[in-house]
């Protein structure tokens, strides 16, 4: 069989090729081309046919993809959307049987590297990480960033991915980190549809690309619509390149070159990406592509036909114009190929696609039904000896009636004929019990592991380390212990990074980096724009580089702006790679108590409901904040820190090993021992419960305090479960929304720590009001849990629980 790829990036210029070179280059070019193009036809006809559940594909979008394929070099990297398995096919980043086993869902990350059957065909990886939690050298390895399906969601990383360069080429102190560049020679491909670049995220990355002064080199394929959409109803001018011309750098400024070329004329594709990535990468410039007059053969995906929203005057143009039409004519015209050659290469090429379908069909199917066929003997063998044995000879016929099977009909059918036989005890029942529990170890393996990368390297195998105090320790503002904290980061790893608003010169809004740019350098404590979205897809982008980022989001509130890459993009990356790659980015921002209801915000549930993958942390004070720092910078994982607002200036001692002690994370804390109640809560809502606490306690009531530090992962110990047994109360403290991280707290404790069976009282929340909390003291005490609040609400679950000795208040 061929070779997928002929690296065309390792050839000498085009201009010292002889004409035999040059011609192998081209016909190799346009056999890629071409056998992308029938696993584009071929993957339709399969989700039609129903082996596979849904299909997109790059047809149409060949040539441009071989073109940009040539300027792509070792260290590079790719962060696009999933148009792109040509140029994928041409670097040699996936083949054809890679394809295939992903649209098939292959679970087996042999089969399908880019993401082990869990994302939708063409969505592409490459994996740098080791089993061991190890770095692969991205700087001899051409790489890619996972996919996502939102179609600019990949745009903020792709900014990271680029700043990263910018920083190995400026900061002399990064030398050491060779595995990851050769002197920030790296260029940043990325790749969007001309409808996806109405998109916010696409404008606030491209604008960000121009102040810093990156090498991205960002792609539009233009095949003037965005599903049925036309680009008049898309585009101002119908013309994306066209409106962004006041990014064109001039003399003294900064911006981007930006290039406008046919996605059907090779020769001016060729020589466009060939002069566009060379700026891009010898001048750290930012370059826009805009491909246009492409087409999109197929429609945009398999859930319908194209041919119900485009005129026939415009389908006609799109057979002219498509291509590989065009490349084919002019690779005849020109001599490079005779009419029967091109015949012959292409008879070839489907026969060699069709090879790889097939195989990589049968090698899923084989091992289904494989394991089918055990099922099917342990269920027959227990039929002999069972009363419902016409039942289970009956799930064997419907076993065997599957057409193309999967692994949910063998476990479906099994689970059905253990319920069939519930009550008897015989040793093939129990053979097949034994099964499905292996079976279901497997499976949750290839499912549903990975979420976070679970590696040696986890922080959440840091070694504990306590806070060591002098006698004469000083007593400084919390905002004082943060600031050595992150003093004592920066000068122990050079790896090290921090940005957001306010950042740089003065230090962040509450002074936890004051002073630290001019010890440090504006390359490692930098102030970025108001952009709270590329502000995290910049941090994601250099933590895939092998930096430390601590991107810092100022208020809480404004995490919103950034969702989508959070959840999206950060918090899937391991998940949907199998942990092929990962991004140990820290989110550093500050909310809860404050006045106001932008800057006030406790929006927990939203962010536990969305973010699983990242860490959430919500430290009490600064010291404790301070330690979860340290225990994070030395982990592979990211995670998300929310500071107390108000807790800045109060006083705290700070540590003697402040930039060394860890705080280990889903390790909850107790701070006051009680018999009475438990009380569960994090953050702000501390202070008060403890001041409460003492008024309770004149009351003849006492309160056990937990602090879970940490909501995921929550309570690992279940310390929580425990204090149940002792006071069987419980009361969850919130500043989220009534069913907000209250609701999770209760699920944690009542089910996972099976609290519920020492409850003697129903368990109860106090959170805040269902609206955002107004501005002023006023508004902050009648929407949010105040003291007076607490110590009403547990003396009400007294009084429940005992009215003649608590009786009621009013």
């Amino acid at each position: 069989m061929p070779e997928t790829v002929l690296r065309n990036g390792d050839t000498s210029n085009a201009a010292e090729l002889s004409f035999d070179d040059f011609r192998e280059i081209v016909i190799n070019d346009y056999r890629v081309g071409f056998e992308s193009r029938q696993a584009s036809i071929i993957g339709r006809r399969e989700v039609l046919t129903g082996k596979a559940k849904f299909g997109i594909f790059g047809d149409g979008k060949e040539v441009a993809q071989l073109a940009m394929a040539k300027a792509f070099r070792k260290g590079d990297w790719r962060a696009g959307y999933y148009r792109d398995q040509t140029f994928m096919f041409a670097t040699g980043m996936s083949n054809l049987k890679e394809f295939f086993a992903q649209l098939y869902a292959n679970p087996d990350i042999e089969k399908d590297p880019a993401s082990a059957g869990r994302q939708m065909n063409c969505h592409y990886a490459t994996r740098y990480v080791n089993a061991d939690g190890s770095w692969v050298n991205q700087a001899e390895t051409m790489n890619c960033a996972a996919d996502i399906s939102t179609t600019g969601g990949h745009m903020p990383r792709l900014l990271g991915l680029a700043y990263a360069s910018k920083l190995y080429r400026q900061n002399k102190e990064l030398e050491y980190l060779k595995n990851f560049s050769i002197n920030g020679n790296e260029v940043a491909f990325g790749t969007i549809g001309n409808g996806s670049t109405s998109e916010g995220l696409f404008f606030e990355a491209f604008n960000a690309a121009g102040v810093l002064q990156v090498p991205m080199a960002i792609s539009i394929w233009d095949d003037a619509y965005a599903i049925s959409v036309p680009a008049k109803l898309q585009t101002t001018k119908e013309d994306i390149s066209e409106i962004l011309k006041g990014f064109q750098r001039d003399k003294g400024t900064n911006g981007y070159e930006i290039f406008k070329v046919r996605g059907w004329d090779y020769v001016a594709l060729c020589e466009t990406y060939e002069r566009a990535i060379k700026i891009c990468r010898d001048e750290h410039v930012p370059v826009l592509i805009h491909v246009t007059e492409m087409t999109q053969p197929q429609g945009h995906s398999t859930s319908g036909s194209h041919e119900r929203y485009k005129s026939k005057d415009r389908l006609t143009w799109e057979d002219e114009h498509d291509c590989l039409v065009q490349m084919r004519k002019w690779m005849i015209q020109s001599a490079i190929i005779s009419a029967e050659e091109m015949d012959l290469l292409e008879s070839n090429a489907k026969k060699y696609v069709r090879e790889c379908q097939r195989e990589a069909w049968n090698e899923l199917e084989n091992e289904i039904k494989a394991e089918m066929a055990i099922a099917v003997e342990l269920i027959n063998q227990m039929s002999q000896q069972s009363a419902h044995k016409e039942g289970l000879q009956s799930i064997i016929s419907l076993l065997h009636a599957c057409v193309d099977p999967g692994r949910r009909d063998t476990i479906a059918y099994v689970r059905k004929a253990l319920r069939l036989t519930i009550g008897e005890n015989t040793g093939e029942r129990e053979a097949l019990v034994n099964w499905l529990n292996e079976e279901n170890v497997k499976n949750k393996e290839r499912f549903n592991s990975k979420l976070f990368s679970d590696t040696p390297q986890s922080p959440l195998y840091v070694p504990v380390v306590a806070a060591e105090y002098a006698d004469d320790a000083r007593i400084l503002d919390g905002r004082e212990v943060l600031n050595a904290c992150f003093d004592a980061n920066f000068e122990r790893d050079k790896s090290i990074v921090a940005f957001g608003e306010d950042v740089g010169s003065i230090g962040d809004v509450n002074q936890g980096f004051a002073g630290l740019q001019n010890k440090y350098s504006d390359l490692r404590i930098t102030d970025t724009g108001i952009r709270e979205a590329t502000i995290v897809g910049q941090g994601m982008g250099l933590a895939m580089r092998g930096f430390r980022p601590i991107a810092e989001i100022q208020y809480l509130d404004y995490l919103l702006y950034s969702i989508t890459v959070l959840s999206d993009d950060l918090a899937s990356l391991s998940y949907r790679t199998r942990g092929g790659q990962k991004a140990p980015l820290i989110v550093r921002t500050r909310g809860h108590r404050l006045e106001g209801i932008w800057h006030s915000g406790s929006p927990l549930g939203l962010i536990l409901n969305s973010m699983r993958g990242i860490h959430v942390c919500v430290p009490r004070d600064m010291t404790q904040a301070a330690g979860m720092y340290n225990t994070l910078l030395r982990g592979d994982e990211p995670a998300l820190v929310i500071e107390c607002l108000n807790g800045y200036r109060l006083k705290e001692k700070l540590p003697a090993n402040v930039g060394e002690f860890t705080v280990p994370l889903g390790k909850a804390e107790i701070l006051r021992e009680g018999t009475d109640v438990t009380i569960i809560t994090y953050g702000s809502t501390l202070r008060i419960v403890m001041e409460a606490a003492e008024e309770l306690e004149k009351m003849g009531i006492y309160i056990e305090v937990i602090d879970p530090q940490t909501l995921y992962p929550f309570d690992t110990e279940n310390i929580c479960g425990r204090s149940l047994q002792k006071t069987n109360k419980l009361l969850v403290i919130d500043e989220d929304i009534p069913g907000g991280g209250s609701a999770y707290i209760l699920q944690k404790v009542i089910e996972a720590q099976n609290g519920y069976y020492s409850l003697d009282a129903q368990p109860k929340t106090l959170c805040a009001a269902e609206h955002r909390p107004p501005y002023g003291s006023d508004g902050d005490y009648f929407s949010k849990p105040s003291l007076d609040d607490v110590i009403e609400t547990v003396y009400k679950m007294m009084n429940e629980a005992n009215p003649g000795k608590y009786p009621a208040i009013y």
